[in-house]
């Protein structure tokens, strides 16, 4: 029975538009920003940013001379949050409804303090409320300082949340980090980005009940 959900959070709850997000880094003065960018797990400076071995200050610094002129804290947080593209009500609906249904949702994010300083602000859902307040647990690579598709990353969430492989679900886009939590025994779904999920995610947990 499914008593845990994991959400991955980019290509899940929001909508991501990479091609946007590599052109806004483009724009900055990063040449190749389309192969330092991957669409699931970054590398470089943007996957030490991500998996906290640096912070927005340092990764800004370097940025800047990767870049070879000066660009501000609000234009590189611009082009990260030019990842968001969408953020669609149903997802917040249900969202709300699978927690009064008495499950335990958590966040399991690649993500890094740049796209947070939104996510967690008043201004995530146009209502005042955070990204926290969504979900019972959270745990963001930048501060954990580990990434999917580490399975140490699963592990830590496991053990930190007391939880059982079999009794949760991984919602996530990525098909290398749902085939990792599934070769320890999450179970496991794998919606496209964008997609609406709202509904299919009904057929996991009854299949499951």
């Amino acid at each position: 029975m499914i008593k845990n959900i994991i959400f991955d959070f980019g290509g899940v709850i929001i909508t991501l538009a990479h091609a946007k997000a590599v052109e806004s880094f483009r724009q900055l003065g990063i040449a190749d920003a389309e192969k330092r960018l991957d669409p699931y797990t970054q590398g470089g400076i943007f996957g030490d940013l991500e998996v906290g071995k640096i912070t927005a200050d340092e990764f800004l610094k370097e940025l800047c001379n990767i870049a070879g002129r000066d660009i501000s804290y609000d234009e590189c947080r611009q082009a990260w949050l030019s990842y968001h593209s969408e953020l669609p009500q149903r997802n917040l609906d249900i969202l709300r409804q699978l927690r009064a249904e008495g499950y335990r949702l958590i966040l399991l994010s690649n993500t890094n303090p740049f796209m947070m300083s939104w996510a967690e602000s008043a201004e995530f859902d146009g209502k005042g409320n955070p990204l926290a307040s969504y979900f019972d647990a959270e745990y963001k690579s930048f501060e954990v300082k580990l990434m999917k598709p580490d399975p140490s990353f699963f592990m830590h969430i496991l053990a930190n949340e007391q939880i059982l492989p079999s009794e949760t679900l991984f919602v996530d886009d990525g098909p290398r980090n749902v085939a990792t939590a599934s070769q320890l025994g999450i179970h496991t779904f794998c919606p496209a980005n964008g997609s609406d999920w709202t509904k299919e995610i009904y057929q996991y947990l009854v299949t499951h009940d």
